[in-house]
């Protein structure tokens, strides 16, 4: 019995001797204005990183176009850092890990079915207004003058650093980000009076742009069995669930609507599938981007391999409340 085993001590697990958290900045040369390509390396390659914990931080201010002045009716959209971007993209050794095209849109619909309760809580410091019932208020990072500093983790933006969580060894590690041409859908203007047409012309200035990422140090025990793990030259599996976004720009005016979707390779299987309405929101400024649009619907079937999911049909009606099974689908999405 345990409680004879009087001279057991505690297991003490020091494979890991600590973990530190480094900055990486953009190359000297590169700017982070609308349009530019924003590259962010890790050149050492004789570490051990943890990119499922690393995080993007942003430092920048919402002035009035030309700099004259602050915005007084024109603030930032729910996740509205995600939106100063057209691209991200990870790249391991030079060859790309995971492209995330129009990641506002992308993770936006991700977070509102996925993102638990206790993800809410540290979500504010994200640029996420996670208050029930303000999505449509500007989010709190943001003060009286336009300042705001937030910090995005890249779980939060990439599913290879969700689902992947083990650390990295000899490795050149890159972050690549592309700046929107226009940074409309970020914002949101909301008129003090009926007599205001013409929205605030605001710019979002970004001040600073960096990468914090976690370098583990492990005890000479581990990194002899990397450095023969390496020698070996086995090929270490990297699996993750990456997030595809397709878009159907202009829907035709008729009440049924096909539309074909090519799917991956034989290497890259469909898991899930989240789809989406907005009208007249793209590059709006009186209009929130990160809202969506139930558009009336009343059915929608997914044909994969000759099998169509749900397999009844939904009957939904929007104007009459009726649209529980389709909440019980967002519901059971965790």
């Amino acid at each position: 019995m345990d409680v004879l085993d009087i001279l057991h001590s505690a297991p003490f697990d020091d494979a890991v001797i600590h973990k530190q958290w480094h900055t990486h900045l953009p190359y000297a040369s590169m700017t982070l204005n609308n349009n530019d390509e924003i590259r962010i390396p890790i050149q050492q390659q004789d570490i051990c990183v943890l990119p499922s914990e690393s995080y993007l931080c942003i430092e920048g201010k919402l002035t009035l176009d030309g700099g004259t002045g602050k915005p007084t009716k024109t603030t930032l959209t729910n996740n509205a850092f995600a939106y100063l971007f057209d691209e991200l993209r990870y790249e391991l050794n030079s060859v790309e890990v995971e492209r995330v095209r129009n990641p506002g849109i992308t993770t936006t619909l991700k977070g509102y079915i996925s993102l638990s309760e206790p993800d809410l809580k540290t979500l504010s410091n994200q640029g996420w207004n996670t208050t029930s019932g303000k999505l449509k208020e500007s989010v709190p990072v943001v003060d009286a003058d336009g300042n705001f500093n937030i910090c995005i983790s890249l779980d939060k933006l990439f599913g290879f650093a969700e689902d992947y969580r083990k650390m990295f060894f000899n490795s050149r590690h890159e972050l690549v980000l592309i700046r929107a041409a226009s940074d409309d859908n970020a914002l949101l203007w909301t008129p003090t009076a009926d007599t205001d047409t013409t929205p605030e012309k605001v710019k979002v200035v970004l001040n600073k742009l960096y990468w914090r990422v976690p370098y583990i140090t492990v005890n000479d025990k581990q990194r002899i069995a990397l450095l023969k793990l390496l020698e070996e030259g086995r090929s270490i599996p990297v699996e993750y669930r990456a997030w595809e976004l397709y878009e159907y720009p202009v829907l035709p005016t008729t009440k049924q609507q096909s539309w074909s979707v090519k799917t991956a390779s034989q290497l890259e299987k469909p898991r899930y599938v989240i789809v989406a309405f907005q009208t007249a929101r793209k590059n709006q400024l009186k209009q929130n981007s990160a809202l969506f649009d139930h558009c009336d619907l009343t059915n929608i079937k997914l044909h994969l391999n000759s099998v169509s999911y749900p397999y009844d049909d939904l009957r939904l009606d929007f104007g009459a409340n009726k649209y529980a099974v389709l909440y019980d689908m967002y519901a059971r999405f965790q």
